[in-house]
């Protein structure tokens, strides 16, 4: 770990894990397991806490569901040790996009970067 990460480790919550959950993590965690994001899975040896260190930016929305059921006790086995049925109708998890350059913008939005389509039927008001 680095100066700056141990900096930063210790002034923000926001990018990975703080200092002292990582040193809760290395005396009291057993990794349980990893998602295809990178975040990484915990638990106390009696099981009594569960909890993820984020890769990068911590955002809840980027727990998949199946992740999220186990860190919230729904299901008593993590999905690396018993991986849950999926349809093959179902969408991958994709974590929430609101307030990023990927979040939905309908057509016509001024978030568009097209430029305004030039009309025949409409005048602007002018103000005299």
């Amino acid at each position: 770990m680095g100066i700056l990460s141990t900096i930063n480790s210790v002034f923000s919550w926001w990018n990975g894990a703080t200092l002292n959950t990582r040193l809760f993590t290395s005396r009291k965690g057993v990794k349980v397991g990893e998602d295809d994001q990178g975040n990484v899975f915990y638990r106390t040896k009696d099981d009594s806490k569960r909890w993820v260190i984020f890769n990068g930016y911590v955002e809840a929305s980027r727990v998949s569901p199946d992740w999220h059921g186990w860190l919230h006790r729904t299901y008593d086995d993590a999905p690396s040790e018993k991986p849950l049925a999926h349809k093959d109708w179902e969408k991958p998890h994709q974590e929430n996009l609101s307030g990023s350059e990927g979040a939905y913008a309908p057509a016509g939005s001024i978030r568009k970067a097209a430029a305004p389509v030039a009309r025949s039927d409409y005048e602007a008001w002018v103000p005299e």
